[in-house]
């Protein structure tokens, strides 16, 4: 049984890391609202520039002079996965869920035969999937450095893939990243982004208007085409901010509690020692007493 110098101690530990993880859920808390309003803010964009290009594009990818980053590039060996996580831990299973998703998606393509490159954005996804595939990991974007995403911060990502991608190094690029729903609920997302997967009902979800379009519509495909890359992953990142406090003020609310109910049971521990050893000295006293 543990003495009751080493339970003052642990109560005295455990008391310093519920402050901590308290301090650590208020200033989540302080980021999500902020963050939240952003990924909420950037999602009729990047969803009405979706609609745009599927209306765009429904006619022009299967003709002949429909642009590479629409109509692929005619093969589908190579992939580059896109994993955006947090730069930091201390939230939950946020990073594990985008992770396990992508380490699926990676070990799928591989059994098909098809090549795997993975661009890591941000280190916690890095440093989970270099366990498994050190090998394909062609690079790291870190952001730890920056307060604020910015979509200057996309749009270095979105040139760096589409370099790439100009290069030849992949024929299909996939962004994974989680969704913010709420607090306690994030969605772990991948979201194919080159070549634009245009859907069968592209008619419908470009609003089935029909438009004139000066310059034509190639001309067109041809700015936002490459603009649209890093729409999606600023709003990607932007998502991801958003879970990350979300999760972490949810992960550092359980570790208070838990917290909590260990320093109550470490307490009565405490008490209960401490009683039992109280005793023991007043038989002592007693009983030498008794003896003279």
């Amino acid at each position: 049984m543990a003495s009751l110098k080493d339970l003052r101690l642990r109560i005295a530990s455990v008391k310093a890391t519920q402050k901590i993880t308290k301090a650590m859920q208020l200033v989540a808390a302080a980021k999500l609202r902020k963050a939240q309003l952003a990924a909420e803010a950037a999602r009729p964009y990047a969803e009405r520039m979706e609609k745009v290009l599927y209306g765009l594009s429904s006619t022009l990818k299967s003709s002949p002079g429909a642009p590479r980053l629409l109509a692929g590039t005619g093969a589908s060996k190579v992939h580059l996965l896109i994993v955006c996580t947090a730069e930091r831990g201390l939230c939950g299973g946020f990073n594990n869920s985008i992770v396990r998703i992508a380490r699926e998606r990676a070990f799928a393509l591989s059994s098909e035969g098809k090549d795997v490159k993975i661009l890591c954005v941000g280190k916690k996804g890095n440093d989970a999937l270099r366990r498994n595939f050190a090998s394909w990991i062609v690079g790291l974007v870190e952001l730890r450095g920056v307060k604020q995403i910015g979509y200057v911060n996309a749009d270095e990502v979105g040139k760096r893939v589409l370099a790439m991608f100009e290069a030849g190094e992949f024929d299909i690029a996939t962004l994974f990243y989680a969704r913010f729903k709420s607090v306690i609920s994030q969605i772990p997302t991948a979201t194919q982004i080159i070549p634009v997967e245009v859907p069968a009902d592209a008619a419908v979800k470009s609003d089935g208007a029909a438009y004139e379009y000066e310059p034509d519509e190639t001309a067109i495909l041809s700015d936002l085409l490459p603009r649209n890359i890093s729409v999606q992953i600023f709003r990607a990142m932007l998502e991801n901010a958003a879970s990350e406090q979300g999760a972490r003020m949810s992960a550092m609310d359980n570790a208070t509690r838990n917290a909590g109910d260990m320093i109550r049971k470490l307490t009565l521990t405490y008490n209960k020692t401490r009683q039992a050893q109280i005793t023991k000295e007043l038989i002592e006293i007693v009983s030498g007493a008794e003896a003279l």
